[in-house]
């Protein structure tokens, strides 16, 4: 018996299988295109008004609810006022104390689907101003616009512009036009900003993470969280429920005009010819969401935006899109 290391032959190496030579693992639907599934399935969803049947059960729900709580509390306070006086006004006083807050968060909403309306209202007014070319309507918008941004430091050089100007323009479209380039270029490139942000979040996540619903979720947040910050942008900041409110709107507009869906000619243009059919589908279906979130945010600046789109040109969802991608996948 040998007392010496045991050498064991191996077969040729050039036969021995390598792990970096494996091929990849290819995509269970190769041939299919990426659809955005994430984004129109948010669309959908979020755009989708219910039922009168339904409102009327969800509404009845909440007054039931809220007269059982009230009268549980009322109860529970007098009950214990009458066993310990102090304990009791002081849970009073809590309660007493929450109530406020409460008046306090439906003051804001108020005021936040106030603001909202106040804008809607300028955006309609200019619009018909600028249907009609009416010089006395287009500058009655344009005092309300100041008004609006009275006290912004970011468009107070762009108001000193246009007061300067405004006696030499002699039509409404002129005068909405200066307003638009002096006032409200700045607050579209911010706009724009945001919308990048939320496309590459979402063409990141949709991309990396491959969990069920994930990319749904991070397009529901990542979109809600742009239109708040767009109508934040031009002046009108939302509450919780008009946050709410503002996205119906966006996507009803979107689905009503069929602009949830991203044919394959919109793919070429962003991604570059046929790149999608040499990488993985998750990128691809990555690059559509974020094109679909940057559509929604195009959308959200044309409900936000206190003046339409006329001497300014509305921003190219591709060129958004290519902006906020660049880097984020290769072109082959």
């Amino acid at each position: 018996m040998s007392k010496g290391p045991v050498l064991i032959d191996l077969e040729d190496e050039a036969q021995t299988p390598n792990p970096t030579e494996a091929p990849p693992v290819p995509d269970l639907a190769p041939d299919v295109a990426p659809e955005g599934r994430a984004m129109q399935t948010l669309a959908t969803l979020t755009a989708r008004r219910p039922s009168r049947l339904a409102r009327l059960f969800w509404g009845l729900l909440l007054v039931v609810l809220g007269a059982v709580i009230s009268i549980a509390a009322w109860e529970f306070v007098t009950g214990l006022i009458t066993q310990n006086p102090v304990l009791g006004y002081a849970v009073t006083g809590l309660i007493g104390a929450f109530a406020l807050v409460c008046l306090a968060l439906v003051l804001r909403e108020l005021a936040a689907f106030s603001r909202l309306s106040r804008m809607d209202r300028l955006h309609r007014r200019a619009e018909t101003a600028l249907a009609s070319a009416d010089l006395g309507e287009a500058r009655g918008v344009l005092n309300d616009l100041n008004r609006l941004y009275a006290g912004r430091e970011d468009v107070r050089w762009g108001q000193d512009r246009v007061r300067s100007l405004a006696a030499d323009q002699l039509d409404a479209a002129g005068l909405l036009g200066l307003a638009e380039v002096e006032i409200l270029k700045p607050l579209d490139l911010a706009a724009t900003r945001e919308i990048e942000a939320a496309a590459r979040q979402v063409a990141t996540v949709t991309a990396i993470v491959p969990l069920a619903f994930a990319d749904v979720i991070v397009a529901l947040t990542a979109n809600l969280r742009m239109i708040r910050r767009i109508a934040e942008v031009y002046g009108g900041r939302s509450g919780t429920f008009g946050s709410w409110r503002l996205a119906r709107a966006v996507m009803t507009h979107l689905v009503a005009t069929g602009a949830v869906a991203i044919g394959d000619d919109m793919i070429g243009s962003i991604a570059g010819g046929g790149v999608l059919s040499k990488v993985s589908r998750r990128f691809g279906e990555g690059i559509v969401n974020g094109a679909l979130t940057a559509r929604v945010g195009v959308a959200a600046m044309e409900v936000c935006r206190p003046l339409p789109f006329n001497k300014v040109k509305r921003p190219s969802v591709t060129r958004l899109v290519q902006r906020a991608l660049t880097g984020l996948f290769t072109r082959g």
